[in-house]
């Protein structure tokens, strides 16, 4: 099963900055500090396989020592966010596999969401139309997201004979539109529709089909022009304060305001206050 999942991350031994990363098994564009993922199989709604799994899991993965890209933006060619796992370059080789294959390949596909989650940078979702299994999966990993009236997203794990316990759900889905409707998604598999997915918080907001993608990038730019290195410190603080008491978070974020009042940012923030100006952030 090496062959397809790849070594535990060969981006790191050969890393390069991140603007000039050329991707093999989905489009990366680079500028402006924003990097853009494009799941790009549409003649087949954006499916995932073995090979683009790993690939975007060592992209996140090597995000985190990148000083190039500020935010980057997820999304799908021809109208599609994501299908999922492919049917028959994933699903059929699954059906074939050892049980230390099968677990094997779960790991990784949980590992992309962990990337995605532990990368400093915001991610942001531009999701149009079928979004379903897996690329649900990483529309939840993202930490803003950007619907149409036309996505539905699909968290459909149980009707093809598995748990809805995959890749995170049970933990993320709950947390983001509650325990209830999670827990009525997860067991039947049903479509959320982007009215719903609006009302119930996992959309930020949703937009005319042409201006999905831009909005999105428009969003990402603004944050690129801000205080990033602060931004990654919310995503952590974000991320990590689900696991700890009320006491224990307000003292991790004690901690990560005086990280942050040692930046020049900070400095920047304050001196651009004083002489009544808007103040240029620059990362650091």
């Amino acid at each position: 099963m090496k062959h397809f999942i790849g070594a535990a991350n060969p981006m790191r031994a050969q890393f390069k900055p991140m603007a000039a990363f050329e991707a093999q098994h989905f489009s990366w564009h680079f500028a402006g500090g924003v990097g853009t993922v494009t799941l790009n199989r549409p003649e087949r709604k954006n499916p995932l396989t073995f090979d683009s799994y790993a690939e975007l899991r060592n992209l996140f993965d090597a995000l985190k020592y990148s000083t190039d890209v500020k935010v980057v933006v997820v999304t799908g060619a021809g109208n599609n966010f994501c299908s999922g796992g492919d049917v028959h370059e994933i699903i059929g080789p699954l059906t074939k596999m050892s049980m230390p294959e099968l677990l094997e390949f779960t790991r990784m596909t949980g590992d992309l969401v962990k990337a995605m989650r532990n990368c400093p940078q915001p991610i942001v979702g531009a999701i149009d139309g079928i979004c379903a299994g897996a690329g649900a999966m990483m529309a939840l990993a993202c930490d803003l997201r950007y619907g149409t009236s036309a996505t539905k997203t699909a968290f459909l794990f149980t009707r093809v004979g598995l748990a809805g316990a995959d890749m995170g759900a049970c933990a993320l889905l709950p947390r983001v539109i509650g325990q209830g409707r999670a827990s009525e998604l997860l067991f039947t598999g049903r479509a959320m529709s982007a009215a719903e997915g609006l009302n119930w918080g996992f959309f930020n907001e949703l937009c005319e089909r042409e201006a999905l993608l831009p909005h999105a990038q428009a969003m990402a730019t603004t944050l690129a022009a801000g205080p990033t290195f602060a931004q990654g410190m919310t995503k952590t603080m974000l991320q990590q304060e689900w696991a700890m008491t009320i006491e224990q978070a307000i003292e991790a974020e004690a901690q990560a305001q005086a990280i942050c009042m040692q930046t020049q940012d900070f400095t920047r923030a304050f001196e651009a206050f004083a002489a009544k100006q808007s103040p240029v952030f620059e990362g650091n």
